[in-house]
């Protein structure tokens, strides 16, 4: 995928242990925010981050099949064990929001045609689980991710950063459920 950023050593990144690939989605119909994480359990590799965006000017109805196409693609390319995305929620904006719920619809439908299990997570579990503060501010989150990913720097655009949080939520979430026989 153009503007993707992807690390070489894919699944190979946990010789002789066993994990979980997480992709995390930061949904929208502009900027879809996507982030690969493989989780042992006690770290994260990064697999592969980026965004999809689709033009201002295009149709809705082509911008939704765009976001459709284009998260088929990764979702064959990575092989996600499961997929993590921000729980919607209404703003003051409501013909955006309703805009977002189409988008994040198509990105439902196709994590479930390719047999992906589906996890949603709020801001505040987000918040939570990378800083440990419910009420963290944005970039409070970006940092942590940044530090907790050991990368160089706050992966952009921030959608991007959104995505690999809510990778590290499930990946903290599921990590806890499957320690009491849960999962």
């Amino acid at each position: 995928l153009p503007g993707e950023k992807s690390s070489p050593a894919g699944r190979q990144a946990f010789i002789g242990r066993v994990f979980v690939r997480i992709l995390g989605i930061d949904p929208g119909y502009a900027t879809i925010g996507f982030g690969v994480l493989d989780f042992d359990g006690r770290e994260f590799k990064v697999v592969g981050f980026g965004a999809i965006t689709t033009p201002a000017g295009a149709e809705f109805d082509s911008r939704l099949q765009m976001i459709y196409l284009d998260m088929l693609m990764i979702l064959e390319k990575h092989k996600p064990d499961a997929m993590s995305l921000e729980k919607l929620y209404f703003n003051t904006n409501h013909t955006t929001a309703i805009d977002v719920a189409q988008a994040r619809g198509v990105i439902l439908l196709s994590a479930r045609q390719s047999q992906v299990p589906i996890f949603e997570y709020t801001p505040l579990q987000v918040k939570n689980s990378v800083v440990g503060y419910g009420r963290a501010e944005k970039k409070q989150v970006q940092e942590m991710t940044r530090s907790i990913l050991r990368l160089k720097e706050v992966p952009r655009p921030d959608d991007t950063a959104d995505a690999l949080a809510l990778a590290i939520t499930h990946g903290h979430c599921a990590h806890g459920l499957n320690l009491q026989g849960m999962l």
